[in-house]
């Protein structure tokens, strides 16, 4: 019998931040490598595939990667060289990328294929912790570019089903996402993160999906929401876990700092 998995919103750190040396203070990365690496043992069962939507691929409409066996995409810059050598050979999911596209047809939303892209390091990163076997089907899914909460919470509701045939969604992205600020030692950016990850734990908590989805779309007026996402891609992830969660009540399952500022990650189910 399947059993109905998860949908989570996840960090996924800054660039390759697991595999060098000396980024951040010691011992800063600690708590979300545990947390990633520990997710599988959450699950009430393995995962028959991965669908992860990615805050650094944005479509005009909604794409998946219908590839068998998808290549690396090394779009972080300025990094020491191993980190461009680095592999994550799961196989694609073209099967569920067509069930993606008839789930997404179905309610309306139009949906693209795309070839020949590769995992980029919002899907290879995370996952090479979450799941190192690589040995399961890993679907990427694009954000539609300039789309609204709305949008983002209708493709998730869409996709729901998913999660009862047994797939894993993953939003990945960041809960904080100020680059120009994030090494910054004042304590403003401090303070809008702190408040930004209160307003948006105690949103993702409530009983009510209704209401959750009514302040979702309302985000930019959260306190320190606009210090925290100049640009909205590293939240909107989390629209469309949202949207996929249902009536399920989220929780906070990682909360932690880099470089004093406030980083959280949810689930649903």
């Amino acid at each position: 019998m399947t059993q109905k998995q998860p949908a989570l919103f996840i960090p996924h750190g800054g660039g390759p931040w697991p595999f060098m040396q000396d980024f951040g203070p010691p011992g800063m990365w600690d708590s979300l490598r545990g947390f990633l690496e520990g997710i599988e043992t959450s699950l009430p069962a393995p995962p028959k595939a991965f669908v992860v939507i990615s805050a650094h691929w944005e479509t005009e409409r909604p794409s998946v990667d219908v590839d068998a066996a998808p290549g690396m995409l090394f779009d972080y810059y300025g990094f020491p060289k191993d980190t461009y050598a680095l592999s994550y050979p799961a196989p694609g999911a073209p099967a569920l990328a067509a069930r993606v596209r008839g789930l997404l047809g179905e309610a309306g939303i139009a949906c693209d294929e795309a070839r020949g892209r590769g995992f980029d390091h919002g899907v290879f990163i995370p996952m090479m912790l979450i799941h190192p076997q690589a040995d399961t089907p890993v679907l990427q899914m694009s954000l539609q570019k300039g789309a609204s909460v709305a949008r983002h919470l209708e493709i998730g509701r869409a996709l729901a089903p998913l999660r009862e045939e047994g797939v894993l969604m993953l939003g990945s992205g960041m809960s904080y996402h100020n680059l120009r600020e994030f090494f910054s030692t004042a304590e403003s950016p401090r303070t809008a993160a702190k408040s930004f990850d209160d307003w948006l734990t105690q949103t993702l908590l409530l009983d009510d999906s209704r209401a959750r989805g009514t302040r979702l779309m309302d985000w930019r007026s959260a306190p320190g929401a606009k210090a925290s996402h100049p640009t909205p891609e590293h939240l909107e992830p989390l629209f469309v876990i949202a949207g996929a969660a249902g009536d399920d009540r989220g929780r906070r399952v990682f909360h932690g700092q880099f470089w004093g500022k406030a980083v959280s990650g949810f689930a649903f189910g």
